[in-house]
């Protein structure tokens, strides 16, 4: 993604709300940010700001911000640990105004190296919540009980194959179009930063497709939505989000057991069967193998169990 260049001294923002403005329309236009996303940023920037106006006595301006000192940054965060933010909020706005900061740094409005060097808060690890085994069968066929129709009934059972039998997101199972359907053991995905990745299918999921395909009343060529929704648009993740909830309130399930359980639940499973964590975190569409390692919290247990019965000194 582009970055900020320097602007000639006659470009550059005057002002605070000069400064402010021209960030916004960077993080919409070069970081293809999201309105929702723009404004909550310029939230949690606001909040700084009006920190920094009680602070420092004075409605803050750009020599402000670059003679601000580690001290500043951190009292700004003790004002937020004793107003009851989240530690994920904190962390949140603290990223937001480095990159603000960032921003002014790369288009040589100014420099201020204070806020870069503070740590923030400490967010423990989150452990995903994943279905027992006999819970995630027992998911897929509640999926095809509850539905009001036969074809619905079948793509239920798809989409919730894909979830649990290839671990995809739910945003990557819906954007797929019936050419991306496999014809053979693979299946092509494309995956956050828009990256591609091959994910094996298993016999069970693609019987499931292909009959979810042969009962569908709608046809469609290869850059049509493969899943739809009961007026044969592209399926909304509200819909199949739905469909998890009342599923897991027919089987008595946690309120954890959403679609994205489903993913949790493929690699966990996975995990528990000797697979190796490298791979899984090409199966996942990670980044970072310190995601996948999440997964080693959420099978903790089983291997105790296992150390227990096998170590010599255990028994």
């Amino acid at each position: 993604m582009a970055e900020p260049a320097g602007l000639a001294a006659a470009d550059r923002p005057k002002n605070l709300p000069g400064a402010i403005a021209a960030w916004r329309i960077w993080l919409a236009s070069e970081k293809r940010a999201s309105g929702h996303t723009t404004d909550a940023y310029e939230r949690d920037l606001e909040g700084f700001l009006d920190f920094l106006q009680d602070h420092l006595g004075q409605s803050p301006e750009i020599a402000d911000l670059a003679a601000l000192k580690p001290g500043d940054f951190r009292a700004w965060l003790a004002r937020r640990a004793s107003g009851g933010y989240a530690k994920t909020s904190t962390a949140r706005a603290l990223s937001v105004v480095r990159g603000f900061f960032r921003f002014l740094e790369r288009r040589n409005v100014l420099a201020n190296a204070a806020i870069f060097a503070i740590r923030g808060p400490r967010i423990p690890a989150s452990v995903p919540k994943a279905l027992t085994v006999t819970e995630a069968a027992e998911t897929l066929e509640a999926v095809g009980e509850l539905a009001s129709q036969p074809w619905i009934a079948a793509r239920d059972v798809a989409l919730v194959s894909l979830l649990y039998g290839a671990g995809l997101r739910i945003g990557e199972a819906l954007a797929l179009n019936r050419g991306d359907v496999p014809k053979g053991d693979t299946l092509a995905v494309t995956g956050k930063g828009n990256k591609q990745r091959i994910v094996p299918i298993l016999p069970a999921v693609r019987s499931a497709i292909e009959d979810y395909l042969a009962r569908c009343p709608y046809s469609g060529g290869p850059d049509d939505p493969l899943f739809l929704g009961a007026r044969g648009k592209r399926l909304q993740a509200g819909i199949a989000q739905r469909t998890m909830r009342l599923a897991r309130g027919w089987l008595a399930l946690p309120e954890s057991a959403t679609p994205h359980a489903l993913r949790h639940s493929f690699a966990t499973h996975l995990l528990a069967g000797g697979g190796d964590l490298r791979a899984i975190q090409e199966l996942l569409g990670h980044a970072s193998l310190a995601t996948t390692q999440r997964y080693t919290s959420v099978d903790a247990e089983r291997l105790m169990d296992v150390h227990r019965r096998a170590h010599p000194r255990d028994r």
